[in-house]
């Protein structure tokens, strides 16, 4: 059975990698559209697989698991698998989970497939989640939104929301925000006032492969 399934995800990467390295060309947001969905029909067969009592967490940055309809991704027809799941799994209980950090330290890298190194979180700037959370309690919290909290209200404004990834510059701080209904983006968001860098493992990239982010990330 799990050979079957096996067989069914190794077609389906064949099938979306050919759309992906189409989609790459156009320099547009389908090639981020191709990737989200590409995770979500894999999720959806895993999910197939199992058995229908059993339960999945996926771990993925803000970008992918916020709701992209609560952001300014969607003026640009982007979808990303957190409004995917909502909208397919909605009655199955789905619960989106943000993470935001004031200021601190986190691991990434200048450019696509350069080396990790850790980096300064800024403070936040005005105007954004953080910063507002800072001000008004500035300790680590959980915001749960629940339709009948306050909170759903209070976070329905459009705030900036910090968006750190694998590449990160904080050089160019104001360009890393993503404008954000964090209320409709998310059904709980954690906020911790102040992160520190992970320690990763010790990765040694073999050096006679095709690095993963060939020819480019997008």
């Amino acid at each position: 059975r799990e050979a079957d399934l096996n067989a069914e995800l190794n077609t389906l990467v064949m099938k979306n990698a050919e759309k992906y390295y189409e989609a790459m060309a156009s320099f547009d947001s389908s090639s981020w559209n191709v990737r989200d969905s590409h995770m979500v029909e894999t999720l959806n067969h895993l999910m197939k697989y199992h058995d229908h009592h059993s339960k999945v967490i996926i771990w993925e940055h803000n970008t992918h698991i916020g709701d992209a309809r609560a952001t300014d991704m969607a003026n640009h027809g982007m979808h990303n698998v957190g409004q995917l799941v909502r909208q397919q799994h909605q009655d199955d209980g789905v619960v989106l989970v943000g993470f935001g950090s004031y200021k601190g330290s986190v691991m990434a890298g200048e450019f696509w497939g350069g080396p990790m190194q850790i980096m300064e979180l800024p403070p936040a700037i005005e105007g954004s989640v953080e910063r507002f959370l800072h001000q008004h309690n500035g300790k680590n919290q959980l915001l749960i939104f629940d339709d009948d909290s306050p909170l759903k209200e209070i976070f329905k404004e459009r705030l900036g929301h910090r968006a750190v990834g694998v590449v990160y510059d904080p050089h160019h701080e104001r360009g890393n925000y993503v404008p954000s209904r964090l209320s409709d983006r998310y059904d709980a968001f954690l906020f911790l006032d102040r992160t520190k860098a992970l320690h990763p493992l010790h990765l040694k990239p073999d050096g006679h492969l095709v690095p993963e982010t060939y020819p480019f990330g997008i």
